[in-house]
């Protein structure tokens, strides 16, 4: 077992001044047990904890860190960068440069909006959509997590399933009316709401590729299901590409299955690591955003120079050495290498994988939806975690998260942690 001494001081410490000791649920460890890993530091595809234990992290920030941490062009940037000012609450050319970047690689993208989370990227593409369509519904695909924002959070995914909650209090019941859930990868669901509500509703947003369940990839027709039906009833189809956008492929879920929507929010990588996020799309629904129009929206630190800056300098690198290749074929090994182990210690799981993002599931099913995902075995997961944990190897503290895969990841990486894991399973 890991000496985790000093983690739980802090953890108990901080209890005492943060509800339930930290900022984002899913850190607690609830669905796990045991005492939150406080992390110091973080080096390439490895962190470090307060205690001085070193681990090889396949969180990598829940995703952003894809050149893994402290990449030193974003450590340089970043430190020429803070000499000029962290923040000015006024336009600055780095605003423009990163929004033209991605303006000008993203087919579907004609203006971009940067605010300061995803959160705010999905909330502001539902009141745009609302606007443009003047309608008041919204379709949402069961498990997948667009934010905490009221009207999300009916059977969403992430840390709503980790803890058990299928809404959450303080939410009136008039907010979540207007939102209709569907089950995900199911066309015949999609069609038959629209037969009954189509004229109601303003927007279907999707995960493209769900990864707030784990990663469930879409099967075969069913975005093109969401981009046609959406077309047919002028139905704003919002991709929310917070977790997917130049992570599975430098154009995203989008690129990858040739869809098109009509908005995209991004977040993770376009900061590089810090807090950010972007609405983008098709022009004569962007210009709805005051000032050019009437739809109001504002952030005291969106476009802040620090979080451009780093994002710029990633999203450059990915540009210049296309390194998704790379990437896939590491994550690939990986998969391979831990379906074996499976095989090998006759444990029923399966792993599906987009990318370089991937979910092992202890289950003996192909998980296709929200409900698949709830019939898997978390108390095994909660075991294989914590075996994990004491060989040095950092998973997400949650059976429905996804592993992040960093250019940082290097064969002796997968190495151990094929090694390590063949060495749980024994235990398990």
């Amino acid at each position: 077992m890991l000496d985790k001494q000093n983690s739980g001081k802090l953890f108990q410490s901080a209890k005492k001044v943060i509800p339930g000791g930290v900022n984002s649920p899913v850190r607690a460890f609830g669905s796990v047990g045991g005492t939150p890993v406080f992390v110091k530091s973080g080096d390439g595809a490895e962190i470090a904890d307060e205690d001085g234990n070193k681990y090889i992290d396949y969180v990598m920030s829940w995703g952003p860190l894809i050149l893994g941490h402290c990449h030193p062009q974003v450590i340089e940037v970043l430190e020429d960068t803070i000499k000029k000012g962290t923040s000015f609450g006024a336009p600055t050319a780095l605003e423009e440069e990163l929004a033209r970047f991605i303006v000008k690689r993203i087919k579907s993208i004609d203006k971009l909006r940067l605010v300061n989370s995803g959160t705010e990227a999905t909330m502001t593409a539902i009141r745009l959509a609302r606007a443009y369509t003047d309608r008041p519904l919204i379709i949402k695909l069961e498990g997948c997590y667009h934010g905490h924002s009221d009207g999300f959070l009916t059977q969403a995914g992430s840390g709503m399933m980790t803890s058990g909650m299928p809404a959450s209090p303080g939410i009136p019941e008039d907010i979540t009316a207007l939102t209709i859930g569907a089950p995900y990868n199911s066309s015949e669901a999609i069609l038959s709401i629209f037969r009954k509500h189509g004229e109601d509703v303003a927007a279907v947003i999707a995960e493209p590729i769900a990864a707030n369940m784990g990663v469930i990839p879409p099967v075969d027709g069913y975005l093109q299901t969401l981009r046609d039906v959406t077309a047919d009833f002028d139905t704003v189809l919002i991709f929310d590409e917070v977790i997917s956008g130049f992570r599975v492929a430098f154009g995203g879920a989008q690129e990858l299955y040739e869809i098109e929507p009509d908005l995209t929010c991004f977040g993770k990588i376009i900061g590089g690591g810090l807090p950010v996020g972007a609405i983008g799309g098709r022009a004569e629904i962007m210009d709805l955003l005051a000032p050019e129009g009437s739809v109001y929206q504002a952030g005291t630190l969106s476009g802040n120079p620090l979080a451009v800056s780093a994002g710029l300098a990633t999203l450059k690198f990915l540009d210049e050495k296309n390194p998704y290749i790379q990437l896939d074929e590491t994550t690939e090994l990986l998969e391979m290498a831990m379906t074996d182990n499976l095989k090998e210690a006759g444990i029923e799981g399966i792993i599906q994988r987009v990318g370089s993002i991937m979910t092992l599931f202890f289950t003996k099913n192909e998980v296709r939806n929200f409900d698949d995902a709830k019939k898997t075995d978390t108390k095994l997961y909660r075991k294989y975690f914590h075996g994990m944990l004491d060989k040095g190897i950092y998973l997400a503290p949650s059976a429905f998260e996804a592993m992040f895969i960093s250019t940082a990841h290097t064969t002796a990486h997968i190495e151990r942690t094929i090694e390590a894991q063949r060495e749980v399973f024994k235990g398990i």
